[in-house]
């Protein structure tokens, strides 16, 4: 029989593929000898268990957060790994957190490290995650780790949520905006330019153009919205592939007021998850290469990518950034390489990520301050204009009968 697979190694690599073997025992402890923790492994044409539950499941960043500070809280205390998790899973209220953590303590119980356990289950614990826990179990220091994996999460979480706000109110603006004008142009201008078109009065060039976009709308709208479905189809589609993300994470670095403010949330993701694994004892090209995985961006992951590929070869970390002026900027760049002659790189990488977190929370605040009152301004004077457009031959007509 043959079984598909998907497991990890202990360096957190993650592996994919089908082995043969007589039963579902023999074929994971083939695998096992192999030195891979797995993760699902089912006969081939059927589903599996926990790790194939509903697509609609998730765990937030915040239970994450909260997980991490009490079973920091729970190891300072002295209490025993298993105890920990078991305490951990009778007190999570979301259903896909407690059954995950009842999974890493049995496998606990099993014999299997705490990091080794967290990496079955990649969906909820990142490679960063695995990958510092790993390290706290080797320094003998895991409820720091977990400790300072609870903050950076938490500083993380807030960032993100900033940043996804401050976009929340321009697009509900824009979709009113256009809502609006769709109604005005396709039920409102319709019936309102008949009226003008019947009197034979002449009309105003600029009324003109209104009443030929609203018939065009009338006429063809369908054939927009269908368009814009296909559009936004396509773009679903390219996101989905590495070339469309990449492509796609590039334009959001590149647009006008809003690609700075992405820059700044990458810059800031770097130098905070680099200050935090070199400060728990994790190599700088492991960090680099952990790094690049979650910083949210294919731009900056092939920066830094490229950039370990330059640290291993004998470079150093601000010359490998400095390759890249256009993404990173001077400052981050010669703060590194002071922190690589003073010999506190952790230090400066603190100081960089608190320094771009202050600048992405002015940026937010700015972009806000800009876009609230520039778009209620838009939304009026279009209105305000439309109905001038359609308006004023009315009058001219009221007047011409009295």
């Amino acid at each position: 029989m043959n079984f598909n697979y998907e497991a990890v190694t202990d360096q957190g690599e993650k592996k994919r593929g089908v082995v043969e073997a007589q039963t579902k025992d023999l074929a994971i402890t083939a695998l096992q000898r192999r030195g891979l923790i797995i993760t699902t492994i089912n006969e081939e044409g059927q589903k599996g268990g926990l790790l194939n539950m509903s697509i609609f499941e998730r765990v937030p960043m915040k239970d994450v957060v909260i997980l991490s500070r009490q079973i920091s809280t729970l190891f300072e205390a002295q209490v025993s790994a298993v105890k920990a998790f078991s305490l951990m899973a009778g007190s999570a209220e979301n259903p896909l957190l407690r059954r995950t953590i009842n999974q890493i303590t049995e496998d606990i119980q099993a014999g299997y490290s705490i990091s080794s356990a967290l990496a079955k289950h990649p969906a909820i614990f990142s490679e960063f995650y695995v990958n510092m826990v790993h390290a706290g179990e080797e320094s003998g220091k895991l409820n720091q780790v977990f400790s300072y994996l609870a903050d950076y999460l938490d500083r993380q979480y807030a960032l993100t949520s900033k940043t996804r706000n401050a976009l929340v109110y321009p697009s509900f603006v824009i979709f009113v905006f256009f809502t609006v004008m769709g109604l005005m142009f396709t039920l409102v201008i319709p019936k309102l330019g008949q009226i003008i078109v019947d009197t034979g009065q002449d009309i105003p060039i600029y009324t003109k153009v209104v009443i030929g976009i609203s018939s065009f709308l009338v006429d063809y709208g369908i054939f927009i919205i269908i368009g814009l479905i296909v559009a936004i189809g396509y773009i679903l589609w390219l996101s989905r592939s590495e070339k469309g993300k990449e492509y796609i994470d590039n334009i959001k670095i590149s647009l006008p007021f809003i690609g700075p403010l992405f820059r700044k949330v990458y810059l800031s993701r770097i130098a905070d998850n680099l200050d935090t694994m070199l400060s728990s004892g994790i190599s700088i090209i492991r960090s680099m290469e952990i790094t690049g995985t979650v910083v949210g961006s294919r731009t900056y992951k092939g920066i830094m990518d490229a950039s370990g590929e330059m640290v291993k070869g004998g470079s150093s970390l601000s010359d490998a950034f400095s390759r890249y002026p256009d993404h990173i900027p001077q400052i981050m760049v010669q703060m590194v390489k002071v922190g690589e002659e003073s010999g506190s790189i952790p230090n400066i990488l603190k100081t960089l990520a608190k320094f771009y977190k202050r600048e992405v929370d002015e940026a937010v605040d700015t972009l806000i301050s800009m876009i609230e009152p520039a778009m209620i301004v838009i939304l009026g004077v279009s209105v305000g204009l439309l109905l001038a457009s359609i308006l004023v031959p009315i009058y001219n007509i009221a007047s011409g009968i009295q």
